[in-house]
Formats: structure tokens, C-alpha cells, sequence
């Protein structure tokens, strides 16, 4: 493995990391105390609107899309962006300022790959400009969504419109004001073959039919501001041109969406990985407890130690991913993203339980990011898939690559 890193990437490494350090971390506390307060719930705090202004004059903006994607890429393979992911998730919400969170980067790529020029000038143009949030709708509470063929809500054609029936929840975005346009994947052709019954389709938010029922909290978060949303959607109409690519072609949209973004993401966790571990020997140095420092006992050496061997081996593991991705193509690099989803939540999870130890009673408090990376990382070894199916998928890839 040689990863070739361009001056370019590497210039915006360097400004990303100053970036950190001037605008980011200042702001964690109040970040973390202004969404935490229910009187603010579905809020930004003032200030956060002059950070994404000063990361757009920074040319620190929209950095996820690789080259392929000409004219809204910055121009850089997926090894160069996944090194930029590492430093720009180093905080809970710090992805945010650079237009390159969750789901809405998902939804900007499916835009790129899929959508129409009309999709585009649309939906695509305000969202690549941060003036606008979006939601992914696949999941639904009544069906074992880890099986996206299961979905069940109704997307049924009359005359030149789409007639959408049904319910949707764990919809990332949707609870935010901000939040204009949802991609909702659904059935509309229940006769297909059984990759080929679905589709994904735009609804604005503000449609007549769309409800938001309730928010859900997750571990007790309210995820605030962009919130996880239960969404019904009743005799929800919109034309016919909302729909992405055509009919049955959801499965394959979804797989587009959900691979390409899995190293980013799973570079997120060796970000959050990382800084807990250096917050993990910052305390393990300063703190004193039965007469010498914890960093001297053997216990916290080790937790230490194992840390690090597994961030780098998850660092490693995105690093080969990304590669492969650039050289041989999505399809190609399948099995490298079940490893991603089974290894990087898991590996950020594991870490950051060690550094709370460490830290005591101040490490599930709001005073450092530890509990939010904890709580990220284990509730995304459920969301965009279980570790279970990607393992099953890994092994099914495995057995059939060993037996040719």
C-alpha cells in the first residue's frame, strides 16, 4: 500500500487542524450547553452560523465528495479525504461547520450521482451551500429495516403524481426547522423481484400529509439540534419528477448511499478515537490517586497502550479501504466496507469507555466529549445496518472470494 497524499490535501490538513484549535474547541462547551438546554431544542447557538462563514472563506467547505464528482469536488480521492475526516471529527458536531455531516452528505452524493439537473438546481445547489438540512427516511419501526428490502410504506403512482403511505422513524435531521427536503425510500413495485420493489423519492418537508410525531431521544439525547424523528407520512403527494433515477431503483440508490460514505464515517470514529485517547493520558499524567500518577500504574498503561493499537489498526483498515475504493471502484472495495461498519463503531466505543474510566466521575459528565463519542459510537453499531449483517455480508464475501 502506498497512499499517495497531494500537497493540496495536505495544505487543507494543516488549516483543518488550526481550524480546530481556533474555532472548534473554544465553542464545545457552549456548543454543549446551548443543545443541551431543552429551552433551545432544534436550535443552533449564534455564533454557529460565523464558524460555517469562516470555514466557506477558508475553502474548508464540502470536502467529502471525491474527484469523480466534478464540478462540486474539491478535487481529491477518497485516501485524501478520509485523512480530513480524522481531523475534522475530533468534535461531537464539528463536521457540521464544514457542510460534511450526516445524513445530508449522503443526500448530496445521491444528488451528485442520481439526481436530475432540475433535482439538482433544486435541492442539491442549497444544500451544497449550508442553507438548507435534509433527512434520509429508510427506516421503520414495524419491519427489521437492517433488511432493506423490507421497507413497507406505499410509494404508489396516479397520474402525475407519487401518493406516499406510511411510516418512517430514526429520521436523522428531520426535527430541525433547517431541515427542508427528505429522500424516502419505499415500495413501488411489490410485483419486482425483490431488489427491484423499491424506490427512493424527494418530499419536501412542509408537503401536506408529512407529520412529525415525536422526537426520539437516543440514550436519553435529543440528538438536538437536527433531532431523530418519527415520521408519518398519510396520502403525502408529490409530481412525479421528485422521483430519483425511477421506479425499483431504491436498492441500488440506497447501496450507492451507504457505501462510499462508510469510510468517512468511519474515519469520524478514529477522530473521536483519537482525541479520546489524548485526553485519556492528559488525565492519566495530571491525576493523582493513592500517591502517584495513574499514569504510572500498570492498568492504565495498558488500556493506553491497547488504545493505540487499536486506533491505528482501524486508521490502517480505512486508509486500505479508501485505496482500494480509488483504484478498483466501489463494488470492488465491499468487503473493506463490512470490515469498516463491523470495526470502527466498536473499536471508538471501546476507547472512549477506557478514557471515561480513566477519568472518573468528570468522564460521563458534560465537561469533556467523552460520553457523546461513547453514546455515537455504540448507537451506530445499530444505525445504517447491525454489525450483525455486515458481518453475515463479510463472511458470505469471504467464503466467496477463498473458494474460486
Amino acid at each position: 500500500m502506498n497512499y499517495k497524499i497531494s500537497e493540496q490535501a495536505i495544505e487543507l490538513n494543516a488549516k483543518l487542524e488550526v481550524f480546530m484549535e481556533q474555532y472548534i474547541y473554544p465553542h464545545e462547551k457552549d456548543y454543549d450547553e446551548f443543545t443541551s438546554n431543552q429551552d433551545n431544542l432544534w436550535q443552533y447557538p449564534d455564533w454557529y452560523e460565523g464558524l460555517k462563514n469562516e470555514a466557506k472563506k477558508q475553502n474548508l467547505w464540502n470536502l467529502f465528495l471525491p474527484k469523480e464528482y466534478t464540478p462540486w469536488s474539491p478535487g481529491l480521492t477518497n485516501v485524501e479525504i478520509a485523512l480530513l475526516f480524522e481531523t475534522m471529527s475530533r468534535a461531537p458536531w464539528s463536521q457540521q461547520i464544514f457542510n460534511c455531516n450526516a445524513p445530508d452528505r449522503g443526500n448530496m452524493e445521491v444528488l451528485a450521482k442520481y439526481g436530475t439537473p432540475e433535482q439538482q438546481k433544486e435541492w442539491l445547489d442549497p444544500l451544497l451551500a449550508g442553507e438548507i438540512r435534509s433527512a434520509y427516511a429508510m427506516t421503520e419501526p414495524d419491519v427489521a429495516s437492517s433488511d432493506a428490502t423490507n421497507m413497507e410504506l406505499e410509494i404508489l403512482r396516479d397520474g402525475d403524481e407519487y401518493v406516499l403511505n406510511g411510516r418512517k422513524w430514526w429520521t436523522t435531521n428531520v426535527i430541525t426547522p433547517k431541515c427542508k427536503l427528505m429522500l424516502v425510500m419505499g415500495k413501488s413495485n411489490p410485483g419486482n423481484s425483490r431488489h427491484t420493489q423499491h424506490s427512493t423519492i424527494l418530499v419536501p418537508t412542509d408537503t401536506p400529509g408529512v407529520e412529525i410525531v415525536r422526537s426520539l431521544r437516543v440514550l436519553g439525547e435529543y440528538h438536538s439540534p437536527g433531532g431523530e424523528g418519527d415520521v408519518v407520512f398519510k396520502n403525502v403527494r408529490v409530481p412525479v419528477s421528485n422521483l430519483i433515477l425511477g421506479e425499483g431503483r431504491g436498492f441500488e440508490i440506497a447501496q450507492g448511499r451507504l457505501g462510499p460514505g462508510r469510510f468517512q464515517y468511519a474515519m469520524m470514529f478514529v477522530g473521536m478515537a483519537q482525541r479520546s485517547l489524548e485526553l485519556m493520558c492528559e488525565r492519566a499524567q495530571s491525576r493523582v490517586a493513592f500517591g502517584e500518577e495513574l499514569s504510572k500504574k500498570t492498568s492504565v498503561q495498558h488500556e493506553i497502550a491497547r488504545s493505540r493499537c487499536d486506533i491505528e489498526q482501524c486508521r490502517l483498515l480505512v486508509m486500505a479501504a479508501a485505496e482500494k475504493m480509488d483504484e478498483h471502484g466501489i463494488d470492488a472495495a465491499r468487503d473493506y466496507i463490512s470490515m469498516l461498519k463491523i470495526v470502527a463503531p466498536k473499536m471508538c466505543e471501546d476507547v472512549s469507555s477506557r478514557a471515561i474510566q480513566i477519568f472518573g466521575g468528570m468522564g460521563v459528565s458534560q465537561d469533556t466529549p467523552l460520553g457523546h463519542f461513547f453514546t455515537t459510537s455504540r448507537f451506530c453499531r445499530i444505525a445504517d445496518g447491525p454489525d450483525e449483517v455486515h458481518m453475515s455480508q463479510l463472511a458470505k464475501l469471504t467464503m466467496r472470494s477463498l473458494n474460486k
